[in-house]
């Protein structure tokens, strides 16, 4: 029986999803790019309503980001499971490239990687009668799609083949491969992973081709729909239920704003239902993606008295899933006490990396974050509440000192630009507030407006990159090591 269910099924920054089935649950993995811990994970069992079970690249030896620039890292995912273990294929782009790794539980612990000498980006690991596929993007637009058999005890690959050159983009990317009824279907991203983004299939007897290209390509775009909420879907993966009822998750964005519109939660990830006709996929009986859409979910949904979410944390047992650090982080610098997060602020501020932040996604146009901060500043030093983008792009609602007096600012930077734009006196403890709606975020403190600031620049189309905004707390020296620490006594998020 159909059943209705929101898209995005996980909003704000969820990009790339790639996800499988197991005894009837389902487990999906999105791209986290320079942030850490890297490659979020869910579980569900129903496909609409997802828990988050932590990240599969945990500790240094898995992943080193320390010197990757905003939007490099963690590339696109594939979530596999072959023979009792889970297995994980990605890319650190700007690091040391392809590599895989494994674990028997996906909310456990992963193992250290695997590499794969292999150029390019976005693999896909596909086994078959006792062979494991390794399909990725080749940076040489005359062999966009290669494969290679690859060992997975070693890492080692075979001799690489071209086996995809394209629908109509050269720059083809994301391939996945998936078997049905005998049948080996390849999916595909072309047209980049903006308004031109399109899904494209294409199928053979053998999963090393030769492939045959779906003569209604692309299966999914709403490309030439410039008005549409809902735009940029792509870069998908399928799944078979138990139901025998296919799914489709892919990425997507949801525009706001007057002509020209933007995004700025990032790009989320979308479900759509799929049918076969003549053995091809068709996506949604053919029709675009909506943000309400019916379909015949595996599982009943979980019961949802209203649409409010609310996390409130006061840190006593350390930081939940949901919160990542912008890179590897000094955790000397973050520590969960029974008072509250302790930051100690580095000499970084935010327009570098290695500032002291910790942040979680922002998941709606309209939502809250405050946080109630106990802190006395030397002169220089400085704590709050940010909202980023990325360096060149982000908010900051901070207490420093300024002439012996404490006091809260507000700090835009955008671009080449930073200003203060507002300034209050404040105490000791001091409760600080964002406010965001479609168009602006309101900075408060104590309760009072102190200044506000449109979201579109921190929008991908003006600050650029591939994540979403992020909002948390923040503590910085300017240039030295803070002589105090900030407690953030409670954080709460509410959407």
């Amino acid at each position: 029986m159909p059943m209705r269910y929101e898209n995005p099924i996980l909003p704000g920054f969820h990009p790339d999803p790639s996800l499988c089935q197991v005894d009837g649950t389902f487990y999906l993995a999105t791209s986290t790019f320079e942030y850490f811990p890297g490659v979020a994970l869910y579980r569900s069992e129903n496909l609409a309503d997802w828990e988050p079970i932590g990240h599969a690249l945990t500790r240094k030896s898995q992943l080193d980001v320390r010197d990757i620039g905003a939007s490099g890292g963690i590339f696109a995912p594939t979530l596999r499971h072959h023979d009792g273990t889970f297995y994980l294929v990605t890319t650190n782009v700007g690091g040391d490239g392809n590599f895989f790794v494994t674990a028997e539980d996906p909310a456990g612990e992963w193992s250290d990687p695997t590499w794969v000498d292999a150029p390019g980006f976005d693999p896909d690991l596909f086994f078959d009668d006792g062979t494991c596929y390794f399909t990725y993007h080749d940076e040489d637009p005359e062999n966009p799609i290669r494969q290679a058999e690859l060992d997975v005890e070693t890492g080692e690959l075979g001799d690489p083949q071209t086996i995809w050159t394209g629908f109509r983009d050269p720059y083809v990317e994301a391939p996945h491969i998936i078997e049905r009824d005998g049948t080996y279907h390849l999916l595909l991203a072309e047209g980049g992973t903006h308004a031109g983004h399109m899904v494209v299939a294409a199928r053979a007897d053998d999963p090393t081709g030769p492939y045959e290209e779906c003569p209604d390509n692309p299966i999914l775009t709403h490309w030439g729909r410039p008005r549409a909420d809902i735009r940029a879907v792509g870069h998908a993966d399928i799944v078979v239920d138990n139901n025998g009822q296919w799914w489709l998750v892919c990425l997507g964005i949801r525009q706001r704003g007057p002509w020209p519109r933007y995004h700025h939660l990032g790009r989320e990830t979308f479900l759509a239902p799929i049918s076969w006709e003549d053995g091809w996929p068709v996506v949604n009986d053919g029709e675009p993606l909506e943000a309400e859409m019916e379909a015949p979910l595996p599982g009943e949904r979980q019961a949802k008295p209203n649409t409010l979410e609310r996390t409130e944390t006061t840190f006593a047992d350390g930081l939940g899933v949901e919160w990542q650090f912008r890179r590897n982080p000094d955790h000397d610098r973050y520590r969960p006490t029974s008072d509250g997060l302790q930051l100690h602020g580095g000499p970084e501020t935010l327009n570098e990396p290695g500032s002291t932040f910790v942040g979680r996604r922002q998941t709606a146009f309209d939502c809250q974050a405050e946080m109630s901060l106990s802190f006395d500043p030397a002169n220089g030093d400085e704590a709050g509440l940010a909202v980023v983008a990325n360096e060149r792009h982000h908010y900051q609602l901070g207490v420093t000192r300024r002439n012996g007096q404490r006091e809260a600012i507000v700090r835009l930077r955008i671009g080449d630009a930073t200003d203060v734009v507002g300034r209050t006196p404040v105490g000791a403890s001091t409760d600080l507030a964002v406010v965001a709606d479609t168009d602006e975020y309101r900075f408060r403190v104590d309760g009072d407006e102190l200044a506000s600031a449109a979201t579109r620049y921190l929008s991908t189309e003006v600050a650029t990159g591939f994540t979403g905004v992020f909002i948390g707390p923040y503590a910085t020296g300017h240039g030295t090591t803070c002589e105090t620490d900030a407690v953030i006594e409670r954080f709460v998020y509410e959407s």
